[in-house]
């Protein structure tokens, strides 16, 4: 089984880095694609117009993020685990991130696109 680990250290308390990721309207407005879904536990999302699809499987506020994620083009009832593990350093917060359970021909690409759709554009957004 396949397994991304990320770490990333961003130049924001993690209450505004939760919010960008939950919340849809603030996720939108971190990639400028449509986003849609309730910021609460077991609540459906669709982001990038619904090219990734799930389910926000557990939620702490300001601390842990994880995702039942999928993207449109896998195989019919394919999802995998994202978790996103907001720890403070300081003013900034370490996000530690962990992908599991996807298909393994994915993984250099969900590598690359976590990296270019999610780190770099909430970076741009918290300035």
């Amino acid at each position: 089984m396949s397994n991304i680990h990320q770490e990333i250290v961003l130049a924001a308390a993690p209450a505004r880095i939760y919010r960008a990721i939950v919340d849809a309207a603030e996720f939108a407005k971190v990639t400028g694609a449509p986003t849609e879904g309730a910021p609460t536990e077991g609540a459906a999302f669709s982001a990038f117009g619904g090219h990734v699809t799930g389910r926000h499987v557990e939620l702490v506020p300001d601390k842990l993020i994880v995702q039942a994620w999928r993207a449109k083009t896998w195989p019919d009832g394919t999802y995998s685990i994202s978790r996103f593990e907001l720890r403070p350093e300081g003013p900034k917060t370490r996000l530690v991130f962990d992908h599991d359970g996807f298909p393994e021909e994915q993984k250099e690409h969900l590598a690359a696109g976590w990296q270019a759709n999610y780190w770099e554009p909430i970076r741009k957004y918290l300035g």
